[in-house]
C-alpha cells in the first residue's frame, strides 16, 4: 500500500465545503466514541450501524457520503482497539483511553463518493457537501495505476492549503545489484549519525535554526484578539512556519535513508524508544528536532523497496563496551572519545556504530549468503538482537504502513 499526494486547487466555496465535510467527519467520530462510552460491549459493527442512525437524525451528516461516514467510524474504532490492546498487554502508564477531538484535519472516502476525471489531473466529489471538482497538481502520474487499486481518497487540510491523498493497493519494488557492503549506524545529537566506517553526517537542527522565527510568529498570535480575523491569519502564518520545519526534517531523513540503503546490503541501527527518551526535559527538544523516528521509518521503507536487510538491535551498552576487546569502559555523555586498555582509541560514536554492526551480524548469522544471493533476502523484517529473522511473521511493508497511518491520524 502506497500513498500518493497531490495539491488541490479550487474556489473558496469549495474550500468551505471541504471544511464542512471535515467537521461532519469529526462529529461522527466523537458520536461513536460517546456511544461506546455509554454502552457496554459495543463492537465495530455497532459503530457502523450508528452511522446510518446519525444520517437520519442529522441532515448535515446525511450530506456526507455513506462510506466517508463509515471511515470516520473506523477511525473511532481504531482508537478503541488500541486502548483494548494496551490494557491486554498491560502497558505501563496511561493506556490511551479514547478522547473526544476538538480539531480535525481530514476527511476520508472509500471507493465511492469521488470520481477521477479522464485526464486524471482533477477529481470530483459527488456527495451533497458541494465540494465539486478540484484540480490536482503533483509529480506522480496516476495513469500508472488501475483505478480499482485506489482503495481510499483522503482530503487533508494543512496550513498552506488542501491536499488529496490516494491510497493505492500496490507495492513499488526495485531490484538493485548487491554491493557487498554492510554498515552500522549510531544516531546521536552531536552528529545525526556516525557509521561503522567512521563517517558522520552533521545534525541540521532545523527547529533550532527556525526557533527565532517561530517565537516571532507566536508573539504575533498572542497579541491578536481571540476570535478575530487577524488572529486566524497570524495562526496560519505560525502553522506555515512549523510546516516548513517539519518538511525539512522529513526530506532530510528520507534523503539520507535512501542513500544509506542503496549503498549497503545490510544496515544495522539502534532500536530506540524515542517516546521514553524525550521524557528527559533537558534533551527532549534536541531529540525531537533530530527526527530519529522519521529516519528509522524511511530506512525500513527503503529496505523493503530495494530488497535490503535492515536490522534493529538492542542499544544497551553500545557506547560503553569496547568494539575491539568487549570490555566495558564507562563514560559520561560529555566524554566523546573511547579509550580502552587494549589500545583501542576511537570516537565514541564510531565505537558504538561498530558494536551495533557486530550485534546485527551475530543476530542475522549467515549474512554473506543473503548478500551474494538477492533471492535469499526476501521480505526480511527488522528485529531485536537474539531473535531469528527467518521466524518473523511481519513485513517491512506492513510496519512502514502502520507508522504512516499513525502519522496521518495525528
Amino acid at each position: 500500500m502506497i500513498v500518493i499526494e497531490f495539491k488541490a486547487y479550487g474556489k473558496q466555496k469549495q474550500y468551505d465545503a471541504i471544511d464542512e465535510a471535515i467537521k461532519t467527519a469529526l462529529f461522527i467520530r466523537n458520536k461513536c466514541i460517546r456511544y461506546w462510552i455509554d454502552n457496554q460491549g459495543v463492537k465495530k459493527k455497532d459503530l457502523s450501524a450508528l452511522c446510518a442512525v446519525l444520517a437520519q437524525e442529522f441532515p448535515f451528516a446525511n450530506e456526507l457520503n455513506s462510506m466517508a461516514r463509515q471511515a470516520s467510524a473506523e477511525r473511532a474504532w481504531l482508537s478503541i482497539a488500541r486502548f483494548y490492546d494496551n490494557c491486554k498487554k498491560k502497558v505501563p502508564g496511561k493506556k490511551g483511553f479514547p478522547r473526544f477531538k476538538k480539531h480535525y484535519r481530514s476527511v476520508e472516502y472509500k471507493t465511492t463518493g469521488w470520481s477521477l476525471c479522464p485526464d486524471k489531473k482533477s477529481i470530483s466529489f459527488l456527495d451533497k457537501k458541494g465540494i465539486g471538482k478540484l484540480k490536482l497538481k503533483g509529480t506522480w502520474d496516476l495513469w500508472r495505476f488501475d483505478i480499482k487499486l485506489i482503495k481510499r481518497v483522503r482530503i487533508v487540510r494543512r496550513a498552506d492549503g488542501y491536499y488529496v491523498q490516494f491510497c493505492v493497493n500496490t507495492d513499488i519494488v526495485e531490484n538493485l545489484e548487491p554491493t557487498g557492503k554492510i554498515i552500522g549506524l549510531d544516531i546521536g545529537l552531536k552528529d545525526f549519525y556516525t557509521d561503522s566506517n567512521g563517517n558522520s553526517q552533521p545534525n541540521p537542527r532545523f527547529y533550532r535554526k527556525g526557533e527565532k522565527r517561530l517565537k516571532f510568529h507566536q508573539r504575533r498570535v498572542s497579541r491578536k484578539q481571540k476570535g478575530s480575523a487577524n488572529r486566524k491569519k497570524a495562526i496560519n502564518r505560525l502553522g506555515k512556519t512549523h510546516l516548513k520545519i517539519n518538511r525539512q526534517r522529513q526530506e532530510h531523513a528520507k534523503r539520507l535513508a535512501g542513500c544509506v540503503v542503496r549503498s549497503n546490503d545490510l544496515v544495522a541501527y539502534e532500536n530506540l524508544e524515542v517516546k521514553n527518551l524525550v521524557k528527559n526535559h533537558c534533551l527532549a527538544k534536541s531529540i525531537n528536532d533530530a527526527g530519529w523516528y522519521e529516519f528509522r521509518k524511511w530506512l525500513e521503507h527503503f529496505g523493503n523497496k530495494f530488497g535490503r536487510v535492515t536490522v534493529a538491535v538492542n542499544p544497551a551498552y553500545t557506547s560503553q563496551n569496547c568494539s575491539n576487546c568487549g570490555e566495558m569502559v564507562k563514560k559520561s555523555l560529555s566524554t566523546r572519545t573511547h579509550v580502552c586498555q587494549c589500545g583501542c582509541q576511537l570516537d565514541r560514536d564510531h565505537n558504538a556504530a561498530i558494536n551495533i554492526l557486530n550485534r546485527a551480524l551475530s543476530t542475522v548469522g549467515h549474512t554473506e549468503t543473503w548478500i551474494l544471493n538477492p533471492n535469499a533476502r526476501g521480505d526480511l523484517v527488522s528485529t531485536l538482537i537474539g531473535e531469528n529473522l527467518l521466524k518473523q511473521t511481519g513485513s517491512l511493508n506492513q510496519e512502514s504502513l502502520s507508522m504512516q497511518e499513525q502519522g496521518v491520524s495525528k
